[in-house]
């Protein structure tokens, strides 16, 4: 089968979720660098991994990469690179750029010689003067670093943050990619309480819920190179089908998304709906005072308000000094908490277990990790049989 190289783009911070994921698809040979992983592959990688990364902005085919620090030397290069291998004669090939640290810095400059090289390469093979690109889309991206060009072409299409079940949002919606990544960073279990007291457009335990059942978080949605014909449809079918196979549905779920706003709350339980997700959460419009819980192990993971607004800090910390009343009454539970607000943790009134950094679209935050006790190990007849060597 084709060997290709391929680049899952990531939100600065969440590059090792990203690698960590591709390993527990099967890649194992991983270049980890800030916001990409590049790694090699076959065709069958461009669905798996369109379908099943959950923290990965996009995954971009990789054609070439090399130093270029004048417009000619741009040109001559990409000529050369095996665009014809992918672009059929109707391709679709907008170009896009972006530059850092480079002698190119004009990125709209780049982009037009990028376009004129592409359109030369394509005419050597094609024999041809002009192209219709009235065909399937190829988005091209030239990304020069340090006067490093790369050149990729777009699988994805809308950013794999777009699962397709969320179709209203509420104010600051939470990428669903980043929500994920609270999931996954909390270490939760699906046998495990999980509750979302500032759940918004319910990000967060849907998210949850789709790792829970092991749900492919692309399985309700199309990408870009499903219009291909380099790429067959077989390999999208059995894709999908492997999903289908992998999926849980059979567990059963302890999830929990409320908030003040009872609106928000609606949107919330119509996308769980969309997600297929309607019986499986718990949605209740409620405000903060209410929280409580009979379980005696669980996990908060919210995102609650960070206060950016001047008119908003007052209020914001009264907030982040009630959750600290509130979730502390709740002892054996951990807490999972993404703000940008640098004074939460002296608000809360605890500092935090762990602190990573992270970005919420543009905005720089930080999850705020409190670790509460370990459960105590579940009585397993069968494994204490092993362990006795019976």
């Amino acid at each position: 089968m084709t060997k290709i190289e391929l680049m899952a783009t990531a939100t600065f911070g969440l590059e090792a979720l990203v690698a960590e994921e591709l390993r527990d698809l099967g890649y194992r040979e991983l270049s980890v660098e800030d916001g990409r992983i590049t790694f090699p592959a076959d065709l069958k990688a461009i669905s798996r991994t369109n379908l099943w990364l959950r923290t990965a902005d996009r995954v971009r085919l990789k054609i070439g990469e090399f130093t270029a620090t004048t417009f000619d030397e741009l040109f001559d290069k990409t000529v050369e690179l095996p665009w014809a291998d992918w672009l059929p004669e109707n391709a679709h090939f907008p170009v896009e750029g972006k530059s850092v640290k480079s002698t190119l810095f004009s990125v709209p400059d780049c982009q037009s010689i990028v376009k004129k090289a592409v359109v030369e390469s394509l005419k050597r093979r094609y024999h041809k003067d002009w192209f219709t690109e009235d065909g399937p889309t190829y988005k091209i991206e030239v990304a020069l670093l340090k006067d490093v060009a790369t050149l990729t072409i777009d699988t994805t299409g809308p950013g794999l943050h777009r699962r397709g079940y969320r179709t209203l949002v509420g104010q600051a919606p939470l990428k669903e990619t980043l929500a994920a990544a609270m999931v996954i960073l909390s270490r939760w279990r699906h046998d495990t309480a999980l509750v979302d007291p500032f759940c918004g457009s319910g990000s967060i335990p849907i998210e949850a819920a789709l790792i829970g059942l092991n749900i492919a978080p692309g399985i309700h949605r199309t990408f870009a190179s499903e219009d291909w014909p380099n790429i067959p449809q077989s390999f999208w079918e059995e894709a999908r089908q492997e999903a289908r196979e992998l999926a849980q549905f059979d567990r059963t779920l302890q999830i929990i998304g409320t908030d003040i706003d009872g609106g928000a709350v609606k949107i919330a339980r119509q996308n769980a709906e969309a997600a297929g997700l309607a019986e499986l959460i718990h949605w209740q419009a409620s405000p903060l005072s209410d929280l409580s819980s009979r379980r005696k192990y669980g996990k908060i993971i919210c995102n609650p308000p960070y206060g950016e607004r001047i008119g908003e800090r007052k209020e914001v910390a009264a907030l982040y000094r009630e959750m600290g009343d509130i979730f502390g009454k709740l002892d054996t539970w951990s807490f999972y908490v993404l703000t940008s607000n640098p004074d939460f943790e002296r608000l809360f009134g605890r500092q935090a277990s762990r602190k990573r950094k992270l970005f919420n679209g543009n905005i720089k935050v930080d999850f705020y990790q409190f670790y509460g006790p370990r459960p105590p190990r579940r009585h397993n007849p069968r494994r204490e049989a092993v362990e006795e060597g019976e």
